[in-house]
């Protein structure tokens, strides 16, 4: 909606209005879908017309109501994956196959038939027992592990696919191909249906190609704990549904979203996990038309057989996750991950989609932004009370206002007459700078951005062949079709210096509105019959788009420093594989506690479905945050992936010194401690780009057997060493904790206290503290002392925070390289340390002999927790054997060992000899 009408919304109004977005009752495809379930359609596997070719198995189904063939292609890919695609063998035109999100690294293995029973097919990659069996009538499909299934594909008989028909005036004329219309077509039931054309207020959305969409249903056996499909602002276990409540996956420009709610908002991540203990799978639904899933859990019964004997025998029937994806266009194409545990799961998944993009460092610090900060004044005075009032902080955010007219690539003469002095300033601080840049572009022939890509034919048409035009930020706009390689390698251009006119190296990027946005389309968006290149309808690649926006955002970012430094590039909208691009984050949000509450689950969903970097507005985007609220959310932001406060335009200026000093003192601590743990947070980043563990991750990730949980989502694990159990109620003085594993070991960051795990504990609370746990058997690297941005904390010292486990030993890492540069990749300029100890002996060691980085810095500190008594002597052991005694101090009440004013160097090899 346009800025005015943003304006008028009020909090505490209901704030979504939810005539401008479709639920799922007045979504063509879904009310055919559910009709034609009632028929019972089934298919039938053709296995005489099984073929193998070099990385796939093939073959024909075909259903007694539609006697047109559907082509079935089986794939095996390297760890554990399997691959179903289901096409028309003949369509009368192509269909849309979604590219660029699959990493060219995909590698298949040849699957091999074994004998089975008559009527069916079993495949195997022939490396252990997990099988694919094909049943042939009627088609169903069973992913079989240790002799029992796990997953099922239309067992349920929910297989759907409408065939593309000959054009509409043609079809009136011939009377056409009618075949996977349902059986009552006429013209009454086809205008409810939206066979052709589809209404919804205002809006006709026409179909050039009649119907196309696609389902298909999957049953979980003995699960009951899902996850994923992202984003939605509900609970991070999934639930389940009912008639016209679908998870809907449709990126939309939703201003105060709803919470609790399955509608889709900014981004979309069609990739679902289930997990029990013992195993972990997942399913990735490739397809970027508009989504959606349905879910129903039939829990565990047991029953008693028919009684024979003088005891009746008790059969258990396990639980049952059924799930259906329904799409509007597209082909069937799904992977079936195997696991089985959490940790293979994502390491499948981002073999597929790609890792987590390294960021640079300074994008983990505590970012400053709100729409708008006015001027080059503003900028400087905001800038110097950071450091007046002692807080550090890392980039500074403009919005749309710093543009001429919001046209971007532009600055406002009056406001910002010297972009190029004012980032000066902020490179003085070793800072940086973030301006945004939307994906439409003001229709003013005297911008040169708008001339040059009309001129070229870069926008995105309309049906009729014009360029599609719709009213965003500036008034009447035109889009860049991202989807085009051309447009994304001359987009990618005007990041250069010299036609980015007043940008420099400390000027980053920030991609908002990219659904895309247009205020006065159908649910504020693209219509779905606006043109893309290769002559693909919008409908087919809505949820791409965004994605598309932010590859060729962080392309431009590296081609203008020569392919030498790592992008920084906020997204908005998103989808599978936009980790590989940088951030995201959830949006136009509220300043209510709720928010805050609901901001947990959503960016764990996030988490475990690729995206790490991710975080919420700290504050709330929208209205004024309560002071307490305010606190407890920087708070919680400080143990997150990214950290940035944000508001809408009018609202109250919230720097953080604008409350007080006792409140400036609760969130100077809290972004402090943020930046103390740069190293640890930093050394995560390093292992999900590396290995694909997510930074922020859902307790059922690091204790995958303990059913209690499996449904928490208020609290969450920071890597695998921390808990944090943010504050999300006003008034709080006692806080309920879980602490999971009964084998372990908890201790209190802040007062060292042990708790033992497998069990909820009450803490309480004040406005100054966060409850935050560190797991026995962890070291965290710290830095131990704050400068005011990460530039100028690169050669502080370094502290070991340990804490050990029930069996006195403990373990961690430390990444480390120069935070900005692909160095660590293309010359292995980085170090990468482990931390052991055990037997009293800490051990630095090298993590990977590949790699090498001058650093100066030293470890100061090491704090050992869960030492049982004082020892009678620490000292320190160098590489070349050289022993010195090290001061210490031992705390008797809390078990805590601390040795200050140590010297040794991160590079080398030492130990610590604690007797």
């Amino acid at each position: 909606m346009e800025a005015a009408e943003k304006e008028e919304i009020s909090v505490e109004d209901e704030a979504v209005d939810k005539t401008i977005f479709r639920d799922c009752s007045e979504i063509a495809f879904y009310r055919r879908q559910k009709q034609q379930l009632s028929k019972n359609t089934t298919y039938q596997a053709l296995l005489d017309s099984v073929t193998t070719e070099q990385d796939s198995t093939r073959f024909q189904i075909i259903s007694e109501a539609n006697k047109t063939p559907l082509l079935v292609e089986v794939y095996g890919i390297e760890k554990n994956i399997f691959r179903l695609k289901i096409n028309e063998e003949t369509p009368l035109k192509p269909r849309y196959e979604v590219p660029d999100v699959i990493t060219s690294k995909l590698r298949t293995v040849r699957l091999v038939s074994c004998p089975g029973d008559a009527g069916s097919l079993i495949l195997t990659d022939g490396k252990g027992d997990l099988k694919c069996h094909i049943s042939a009538n009627p088609f169903k499909v069973d992913l079989v592990s240790e002799n029992e299934a796990v997953i099922s594909i239309n067992s349920l008989g929910q297989l759907y696919f409408e065939h593309l028909q000959i054009p509409h005036k043609q079809s009136r004329a011939t009377k056409g191909n009618q075949e996977s219309a349902p059986a009552d077509t006429s013209q009454e039931n086809q205008e409810d249906l939206g066979l052709w054309e589809e209404k919804f207020g205002k809006f006709v959305d026409v179909k050039a190609n009649g119907p196309s969409s696609i389902g298909l249903d999957f049953s979980f056996h003995g699960f009951e704990h899902l996850y994923g499909i992202p984003q939605h602002a509900e609970s991070h276990q999934l639930k389940n549904t009912r008639d016209g409540d679908a998870y809907r996956l449709y990126n939309l420009d939703v201003y105060g979203y709803q919470i609790h709610d399955k509608m889709g908002i900014y981004g979309s991540v069609p990739y679902l996990l289930a997990h029990k203990q013992g195993k972990t799978v997942a399913i990735f639904w490739l397809n970027a038309s508009e989504t959606l899933v349905e879910i129903n859990t039939e829990p565990a019964v047991e029953y008693t057989l028919t009684q024979t004997g003088a005891a009746a025998a008790k059969q258990k029937v396990r639980c049952r996750t059924d799930v259906r994806w329904m799409s509007e266009s597209g082909i069937i194409d799904v992977f079936l991950l195997t696991g089985p545990t959490p940790s293979d799961i994502f390491k499948q998944y981002s073999s597929l989609t790609g890792t987590q993009a390294m960021p640079p460092l300074f994008s983990l610090g505590y970012h400053q932004c709100r729409w708008n900060y006015e001027d080059e004044q503003d900028v400087k005075a905001v800038d110097a009370g950071f450091d007046e009032h002692g807080i550090p902080y890392d980039v500074m955010w403009l919005d749309i206002e710093h543009t001429e007219d919001k046209k971007y690539f532009t600055w406002d003469k009056k406001r910002f007459a010297n972009p190029r002095r004012m980032q000066e300033l902020l490179r003085s601080k070793k800072r940086k700078l973030v301006v945004i840049s939307d994906p439409h572009i003001k229709v003013d022939p005297d911008y040169s951005v708008y001339a040059k890509a009309k001129e070229q034919g870069f926008f995105v048409k309309n049906p009729e062949g014009g360029d599609f035009e719709g009213v965003c930020w500036p008034g009447l706009s035109s889009y860049l079709d991202f989807t085009n390689p051309k447009v994304r390698e001359w987009y990618s251009g005007l990041f250069a210096f010299p036609v980015y006119q007043g940008s420099t190296d400390i000027l980053f990027i920030w991609n908002d509105m990219n659904e895309p946005s247009v205020f006065r389309g159908p649910e504020l968006t693209m219509q779905k019959n606006a043109v893309h290149y290769g002559n693909w309808e919008h409908r087919e690649l809505h949820n791409m788009y965004g994605f598309y926006q932010q590859m060729a955002t962080a392309e431009g970012l590296i081609r203008r420093s020569k392919g030498q430094e790592r992008p920084f590039v906020l997204s908005r909208s998103f989808f599978a594989g936009s980790q590989k691009y940088g951030a995201v984050w959830t949006g136009d949000n509220a300043a209510e506690w709720n928010y805050l509450k609901i901001s947990i689950p959503m960016l764990l969903t996030l988490s475990v479905s690729g995206i790490s970097f991710c975080g919420a507005d700290v504050g709330g985007f929208i209205g004024n945050p309560e002071t307490e609220l305010l606190v407890r959310w920087y708070q919680a932001g400080a143990y997150q992936p990214f950290f940035r406060g944000h508001a809408t335009m009018n609202t109250k200026r919230r720097e953080p010194w604008l409350f007080g000093e006792e409140y400036t003192r609760l969130i100077r601590e809290a972004i402090r401690e943020r930046y103390t743990l740069l190293p640890y947070l930093y050394s995560l980043f390093y292992r999900v780009h590396m290995s694909s563990e997510p930074v922020m991750r859902p307790l059922w990730v690091e204790f995958p057997d303990d059913l209690e949980t499996f449904s928490v989502d208020d609290e969450y694990m920071l890597g695998s060493a921390l808990l944090v159990h943010p504050i999300t109620e006003p008034q709080t003085t006692m806080a309920d904790i879980f602490l999971p594993g009964s084998n372990e070991v908890w201790y209190d960051s802040k007062t060292f206290a042990q708790w033992k795990g497998g069990c909820t504990v009450k803490i309480p609370v004040t406005l100054d503290t966060i409850p935050v746990f560190q797991r026995g058997g962890s070291v965290v690297p710290i830095k131990t002392s704050v400068g005011k941005s990460t530039g100028w904390m690169t050669d502080s010292p370094y502290g070991l925070r340990l804490a050990l486990s029930t069996q006195d030993s403990a373990e961690g890492e430390l990444y480390l390289d120069d935070g900005h540069s692909f160095q660590y990749l293309h010359q292995d300029q980085f170090l990468h340390r482990r931390f052991s100890f055990c037997s009293g002996v800490l051990i630095n060691r090298c993590a990977d002999e590949k790699g090498h980085y001058p650093s100066k810095c030293i470890v100061e500190q090491i704090l050992v927790l869960g030492l049982r008594k004082k020892p009678s002597s620490v000292t320190t052991r160098s590489s070349d054997g050289k022993v010195q005694p090290a001061a210490f101090t031992y705390h008797t009440k809390a078990s805590a060992l601390s040795l200050e004013k140590l010297s040794l160097s991160i590079t080398d090899d030492w130990e610590v000899h604690i007797r």
